[in-house]
C-alpha cells in the first residue's frame, strides 16, 4: 500500500495531511525518514509520525524444511497428510509454499508469508538455480547432459526449457541444475530423452542449501544472510534464526 494511503486510513488524516506529513519529513518508515508519498510499503514495515506508531508492521517468516516423502506441498488438503502438519500451528497464518515438491520427492522445501520475496526466488525469469540429486530407472545416457544443455521441448507449454546441467555421480544416478522450477520439470525432461526419474531430493535453491542437520519432519528458520540472498532488501520485523 502507498505509503500516503496508510497515513490517511488513520483517523483524522486526510490525504493532504498525510502527503504534508511525509514531506515535511516527519514520517518513518523501518527507523529512517520517508520523505516519498507513493512509496509502497510491505505490511511488514514499521510506520511511524514522529513517536506515534501507525503501522507495527507484521512478523515476516522464512523457514527451511527437509520435506519426507508422502507430505503434500499444499496448506491444506482433505485427502492427504501436508507439510504443513509438520509446522507448528502459531506459524501457519500466512504462509506458503515457495517452489513445491510432488508429494514423493524430498529435500528443501520454503515456506514463508512474504510473497514478493518467494515470487523472486522462484519466477522463472530471474533463473535462480535450483538443484535436485535424482536416480532414474535406466541408465543415464551419455548424451542426457547435451540434451539439458540444449533444453527440452515441452509441448503442453509450447516452449523449450532454458539450459541445465546435469552431473554424473553414476550409472543411475545424477544431480541436475535448473534455473526455471516448471511442473515437474525434472521429472519430465527425463521422461523426454527416455528415461524415468524414481527418486528427487532438492538440494538447493540459489545460496539456501538444505541444511545437513535437519531430519526428514524438521525445519528452522532461514538466516538473515539466506534471506539476503535472495532480495538484498528486507522487512524490519524478520524472524531470524
Amino acid at each position: 500500500m502507498k505509503l500516503s494511503r496508510i497515513l490517511s486510513n488513520c483517523h483524522n488524516i486526510s490525504r493532504k495531511q498525510a502527503n504534508a506529513l511525509i514531506a515535511s519529513g516527519q514520517v518513518i518508515v523501518d527507523g529512517q525518514i520517508c520523505t516519498e508519498s507513493g512509496r509502497d510499503i510491505a505490511r511488514f514495515s514499521r510506520v511511524q509520525i514522529n513517536k506515534q506508531v501507525v503501522q507495527a508492521g507484521e512478523e515476516a517468516h522464512y523457514l527451511m524444511l527437509n520435506k519426507p516423502a508422502g507430505y503434500l506441498s499444499a496448506t491444506e488438503d482433505d485427502a492427504h497428510t501436508t507439510v504443513m502438519d509438520l509446522i507448528a500451528p502459531e506459524l501457519h497464518p500466512g504462509l506458503h509454499i515457495a517452489g513445491r515438491l510432488d508429494r514423493a520427492s524430498t529435500g528443501l522445501l520454503i515456506l514463508t508469508n512474504d510473497g514478493n520475496w518467494s515470487r523472486r526466488l522462484t519466477e522463472p525469469r530471474i533463473k535462480i538455480p535450483k538443484v535436485y540429486r535424482v536416480t532414474t530407472a535406466e541408465p543415464v545416457s551419455p548424451e542426457t547432459a547435451g540434451r539439458f544443455a540444449e533444453g527440452i521441448w515441452f509441448d503442453f507449454e509450447k516452449l523449450t526449457t532454458s539450459p541445465s546441467k546435469l552431473e554424473m555421480l553414476g550409472q543411475h544416478e545424477a544431480r541436475v541444475t535448473i534455473y526455471e522450477g516448471r511442473y515437474h520439470q525434472v521429472k519430465r525432461m527425463f521422461h523426454a530423452v527416455g528415461n524415468r526419474v524414481t527418486t528427487l531430493h532438492r538440494e538447493s535453491m540459489g545460496a539456501i542449501r538444505l541444511d545437513s542437520g535437519l531430519a526428514p519432519g524438521q525445519y528452522r528458520r532461514l538466516s538473515g544472510e539466506e534471506i539476503r540472498s535472495v532480495q538484498p532488501t528486507r522487512p524490519s520485523q524478520m524472524s531470524y534464526s
